[in-house]
């Protein structure tokens, strides 16, 4: 079975810094592309982040120069930096990835969220 667990989440001011984590475990015998999505009260999810397994990174133009997606391919960690951060920041964080089990079988797995509020 694989999981993926998020960390790092919090109550931040405008203008400071948080550093998300997310961790798969489990049967993994490969994973691709890595997302962080992020979700806010009444809004549709959407993508802020990605990055393969090579390191090339894509990001939404809201988070572009502010955030930064690396990733440690022998952890089977992702990280998601966020700097600068506005109120409109505000939402739920998730870590999404493409994972191969150990029996071959790919699929996107998610993370169970986490709360990243930016106020004042």
């Amino acid at each position: 079975q694989v999981q993926l667990v998020e960390s790092g989440g919090g109550l931040v001011q405008p203008g400071g810094s948080l550093r998300l984590s997310c961790a798969a475990s489990g049967s993994i015998f490969s994973i691709n592309v890595m997302y962080w999505f992020r979700q806010a009260p009444g809004k549709q999810r959407g993508l802020v982040a990605s990055i393969t397994r090579g390191g090339s990174t894509n990001y939404a133009d809201s988070v572009k120069g502010r955030f930064t997606i690396s990733r440690d391919n022998a952890k089977n960690t992702t990280y998601l930096q966020m700097n600068s951060l506005k109120p409109e920041d505000t939402a739920v964080y998730y870590c999404n990835a493409m994972i191969s089990d150990l029996q071959g079988y790919g699929r996107s797995y998610w993370g169970q969220g986490t709360q990243v509020t930016v106020s004042s």
